[in-house]
């Protein structure tokens, strides 16, 4: 209102009740536009009923009495006191704005109710809930949502923080109905004097039922639905469940809601375990998130954090020497990562496979629980891995790469800033740092609050010094070694070339996949590598061709041809080779798997039949279309590292596939179970069969390719793989009760470079993963034996000699054979049974 508008003054003789008739002053016609309130105010001697005037025209509006009863000493009493009360007309209209105030909420009170959300659905409210990943152990390392929330409980919070809120958003929280009478009126003053919209005086219950249930725009018929609701809220819910009402429904900035979540997010801990000054902090921000947020604004942050403190230490909650402690503290914070940064691959397989079942609101608004399969312990195995490995790789091939620099993203090197620098950083990370000076000697950089200073031993394996690799402003990969005071750091200086590498763990009795690793950096690429990218396997697909060989009747020690050997194929005659380029004359099966030799196993293969190879590969859980090529025995097919993994889990567990699973169980919000997984098992070979396969494999350990793994103090098995040109690097192998594949290469199914095989590239990333994951195992069991059945007793009775003429023998004449020998395999089964 502004100061000019109309008013009554209401009046009456002392100590007597008004009973004279009414003088009304009349305003000028201008004025009469701008009355728009009314108030009411006593004045001792004045024996009149009210007094309709115009502040800005006090003295040229006053006039006699209509009915003619003491006008005259009226107007000498108002004459009288108009020098007095001209200087305090801002005291008049507050008391004007007060009674206003109080008359429109009586009178629009009946209008209002009718139209409020009703108190009672609070006792349903339900917020927007988060969907929780749980790991094999029910701790979470996943979510989904549409906001960062933390239900808690009104015990959860500690008094310190209870404390601190209400000392700086509302005092007498515990004392009023739901809003503050004086509280109203001087905020309402202040945007009358300023001109302004409704704003402040908003006491706790008031921002609550605003939150819950009101528009954000500021509106005088908002602030008068706040009052209503509040006091709804008051009368049917006790002070405590208002305040955690109240406490899990505030905004705190970075999409977090409630303090519970806020203390997760900003310092890492559970609400009840903040301190004084940690409270203080999650206080200040109901105010203005975005402008006192400590990531963006720290300095303000501080400030209004310090507000906090004197707030409470003026209410009396803390003392003088905590409060000096308190403000004397810096900021400090301990960000948490995006939650789903520990399995981002394995997150984004279970968010499309529930957006696909339950839908988009389901999944982001229902709170749902998901009980997955993932470990956690054993992600982080394979995350440090899969990176390590990489890192291995770029730096036996020198440095090959050009450094962005801030000045093409037209930055400077103190206003440079990284997302990766806001989440935790401990020794192990990868990440980027910008260099802030090179000297001959020594480049300092800087990532996130922290420097470090790289020297000529950190970049030997580049086999250049540091002038001709770094330049101030260039942003360069490293890895963080460990931390010291002052926020320092020791690096190591990386090179990011590109290659990319993926990793599968599963458990071979259940199926349940333990670790996922789609990709170098999800952030960069989202497609996932270990589910999604079909690549050559090479000689990783042998076990296959050896197995239905095993399973139809050979042995191990059974002899086959390693010797210069033509095909004739489709498209022509096909003279293959050893990757050694050798010839090994006379070796049995077990040794021809072992070193990989080609030419055996595509003397097998011709000998049994691409038909049945791929038969065999079908059985095992292979998928795509194979083609009944020759060239398919060597790998010459392109599989996902999935498959090939879950395939390979049929030999440790005695001839049984179990599907590959993600979820074990799906809740909802109330504990309802929606889903209880129970993979499907498959019988794919005999349990003899599986135990003489896991056998061969596991001399590929003990004398073959994979020889790098026998020093491994656990028993393993599995097999390399090397596609033409090293464009890519394989090692599927297994455990006695973990089965795990590794494949790196680039994208582009470029060249790796030369002897970059699976044993050299695949194989040490996964015998980092095995050796971490089986570290705790105190016992470590071994394979079980290949043991004897009466089949394998009854073929024994057979000349092996016959396999090796088979194998020996001219292709026209190779069938013959076979079935002969065959014949009498069953017959002297048949034998051993009766």
């Amino acid at each position: 209102m502004a100061p000019s508008a109309a008013f009554w003054i209401s009046a009456s003789g002392a100590g007597s009740r008004l009973s004279l008739s009414s003088i009304a002053f009349i305003c000028p016609p201008q004025l009469v536009a701008s009355t728009v309130t009314s108030g009411s105010i006593f004045l001792s001697n004045v024996n009149v009923a009210s007094v309709h005037c115009s502040l800005r025209t006090f003295r040229s509006c006053l006039a006699k009495d209509r009915a003619g009863v003491q006008g005259d000493q009226v107007v000498r009493k108002l004459q009288h006191t108009d020098k007095r009360i001209l200087p305090r007309w801002g005291v008049l209209v507050l008391l004007v704005v007060a009674s206003a105030t109080i008359g429109g909420v009586a009178g629009l009170a009946c209008v209002y109710f009718v139209n409020l959300p009703q108190a009672q659905k609070l006792e349903r409210y339900r917020p927007i809930s988060t969907t929780v990943l749980y790991d094999d152990e029910g701790r979470v390392f996943g979510s989904f949502a549409l906001q960062r929330r933390a239900i808690a409980r009104y015990e959860d919070y500690p008094k310190v923080l209870y404390d601190a809120v209400l000392s700086i958003e509302d005092k007498d929280f515990e004392k009023h109905p739901g809003f503050e009478v004086w509280r109203t009126v001087i905020a309402a003053y202040r945007d009358v004097i300023s001109g302004g919209n409704v704003q402040g005086a908003s006491t706790l219950t008031m921002q609550l039922a605003r939150n819950l249930f009101l528009s954000p725009v500021r509106t005088y018929s908002r602030k008068l639905h706040e009052i209503m609701l509040a006091v709804q809220i008051e009368r049917h819910f006790t002070k405590s469940q208002i305040f955690t009402l109240y406490a899990n429904q505030i905004y705190l900035g970075h999409g977090v809601y409630g303090f519970a979540a806020g203390a997760e997010f900003y310092f890492g801990k559970h609400a009840r375990e903040v301190t004084l000054e940690e409270a203080a902090l999650l206080a200040a921000l109901p105010k203005a998130p975005n402008n006192y947020s400590p990531i963006k604004s720290p300095e303000r942050a501080l400030r209004r954090r310090n507000v906090v403190i004197n707030s409470m230490l003026a209410a009396g909650k803390i003392s003088i020497a905590d409060a000096a402690a308190a403000k004397q503290k810096p900021i400090r914070l301990h960000i948490q990562d995006n939650p789903n940064s520990l399995a981002p691959y394995f997150v984004e397989e279970i968010r499309q496979y529930l957006e696909k079942k339950y839908g988009n609101d389901q999944v982001h608004e229902a709170g749902l629980k998901v009980y997955t399969t993932l470990n956690m312990d054993v992600q982080k195995a394979a995350n440090s891995a899969v990176i390590d490995g990489l890192a291995a790789y770029d730096r036996r091939h020198g440095w090959r790469v050009r450094l962005q620099n801030v000045k093409d993203v037209d930055a400077s090197l103190d206003s440079y800033s990284m997302p990766e620098w806001g989440q935790t950083i401990e020794p192990g990370t990868y990440l980027h740092a910008v260099v802030m000076s090179v000297s001959p000697s020594t480049a300092s950089l800087r990532f996130g609050r922290y420097r470090a200073n790289i020297g000529a031993n950190d970049i030997a394996w580049t086999k250049r010094v540091l002038p001709q690799l770094l330049s101030a402003g260039d942003i360069a990969y490293i890895k963080v070694i460990s931390f010291g005071a002052d926020s320092t750091a020791r690096v190591r200086l990386e090179e990011d070339s590109g290659v990319q590498g993926a990793l599968l763990a599963i458990d071979s009795a259940s199926g349940q996949v333990k670790a996922l690793v789609g990709g170098r950096d999800f952030n960069q690429s989202k497609f996932n590598r270990a589910t999604q990218a079909l690549r050559q396997v090479g000689s990783s697909f042998k076990p296959y061709v050896y197995t239905a060989a095993i399973d139809q009747g050979a042995m191990p020690e059974d002899t086959i041809l390693d010797v210069p050997v033509t095909f004739m194929t489709a498209s022509g005659p096909y003279s293959p080779h050893n990757y050694d380029g050798k010839f090994e004359g006379t070796i049995n099966l077990r040794h021809a798997l072992a070193e990989s030799r080609n030419v055996p196993a595509l003397e097998l293969a011709a000998h049994l039949g691409m038909q049945t190879v791929v038969g065999y590969a079908h059985r095992f859980g292979i998928s795509v279309h194979i083609p009944a090529l020759l060239t398919v025995a060597l790998g010459a097919v392109e599989l996902t590292l999935l498959e090939h993994t879950s395939a390979f889990t049929v030999f440790p567990n005695d001839g049984i596939r179990v599907i590959p699973s993600y979820i074990v169980k799906v809740t909802d919000y109330d504990g309802r179970v929606l889903e209880q997984n129970n993979p499907p098992v498959q019988d794919v070979i005999s349990k003899h069969t599986a135990r003489i396969m896991t056998s061969m494999l596991r001399d590929v350990v003990l004398h073959g390719t994979a020889i790098a793994a026998s020093r491994m103090k656990f028993p393993v098995a599995g097999k390399t793989g090397t596609t033409n040109d090293f464009t890519d690097a394989w090692f599927i192998g297994f455990s006695p009760s973990m089965t795990c594949g590794v494949w790196i290469g680039f994208d582009q199914k470029k060249s790796l470079g030369n002897t970059e095989t699976g044993a050299m590239a695949a194989l040490p990333i996964w015998m980092d993963f095995m050796t971490t994951v089986h570290a705790r195992d105190e016992l470590p069991r071994d394979f079980p034996p290949v043991g004897e059945k009466m089949e394998r007793r009854a073929a024994k009775q057979v000349d092996h000699s016959m396999t090796s003429q088979v194998l020996r023998e001219p292709a026209h004449q190779r069938a013959a054979t076979r079935d002969k020998r065959d014949m009498l395999v069953r017959s002297a089964s048949q034998k051993t049974l009766e």
